[in-house]
C-alpha cells in the first residue's frame, strides 16, 4: 500500500482482510521514496503513487488517493484535502478552514462528496486494475464524533444525520467511498490471482 497514512492504511487492512488479502504499508519498507503528488487528479495521483513507487521497490503496490469535494467550493478543497489549511495541515486545522469557508453557507447548499480512486500497479509499474467510488453527504456546522479520521467529524450522511464520526467504523466501511471503491477493485484482483499474474 503506497502510504505513510497509518488511519487510511488500517482502514484498507479491515476491508482487504476478508478476502484475503494482507496490505503492508510504507512504513514496512525503509527504500520506499516520497513520491510527488502533483497530478491533477484522484485518478493521476493515485497512479503516481502506484507506478512510480512500484517500479522503485520492484514490487505490486497499491496507489491510493482520496479526498472530499464540497459543491458550494467549486469542488474544493479536492485533491488538496490533506493540505487545505497549508503547510503543516493537519486534521483540526482543515476542518476549521473548512467551517470557515462555508460560515455563511445555508444548509440545502452544504452538499459534499468523498472521492477514492484506487490504483494497482505491477513491479514493472503497469496499470493493471484501478477503482474509483464516491459517497455523497453534506458538511454539519460543527464537528461530531471522535470517530474516522481527515473529515470524517464534518461530513454528515443525509440518511443517518450523523456524521462519519459518530456512525463508527462498521457503518463507515459499508457506505464510505473507500470501501466501495475496494469492493470495486476485488473481483480485478480476483482475476490477477487467478490468472496467475499475481500472487498477494
Amino acid at each position: 500500500m503506497g502510504t505513510h497514512n497509518r488511519k487510511k492504511a488500517a482502514e484498507l487492512d479491515e476491508l482487504f482482510a476478508p478476502l484475503g488479502f494482507r496490505l503492508a504499508t510504507l512504513a514496512d519498507y525503509p527504500a520506499a521514496i516520497d513520491v510527488v503528488e502533483d497530478g491533477d487528479s484522484f485518478a493521476a495521483n493515485a497512479a503516481l503513487k502506484a507506478t512510480e513507487q512500484a517500479r522503485h521497490l520492484k514490487c505490486w503496490v497499491l496507489g491510493e488517493d482520496s479526498g472530499l469535494a464540497v459543491d458550494a467550493l467549486g469542488g474544493a478543497p479536492g485533491i488538496y484535502s490533506a493540505r487545505y489549511s497549508g503547510a503543516g495541515a493537519t486534521d483540526q486545522t482543515n476542518n476549521r478552514r473548512l467551517l470557515d469557508e462555508l460560515a455563511d453557507v445555508p444548509p440545502e447548499r452544504r452538499t459534499a462528496h468523498y472521492v477514492c480512486h484506487m490504483t494497482l500497479s505491477d513491479p514493472a509499474g503497469s496499470v493493471r486494475a484501478e477503482s474509483e467510488a464516491t459517497c455523497c453527504g453534506r458538511i454539519a456546522r460543527e464537528a461530531a464524533g471522535s470517530g474516522g479520521f481527515g473529515y470524517d467529524p464534518l461530513f454528515e450522511i443525509a440518511e443517518y444525520h450523523r456524521t462519519f464520526g459518530q456512525l463508527g467504523g462498521a457503518v463507515k466501511r459499508t457506505l464510505s467511498h473507500r470501501s466501495r471503491a475496494a469492493r470495486l477493485l476485488v473481483p480485478q484482483l480476483a482475476t490477477l490471482v487467478q490468472s496467475g499474474s499475481w500472487t498477494p
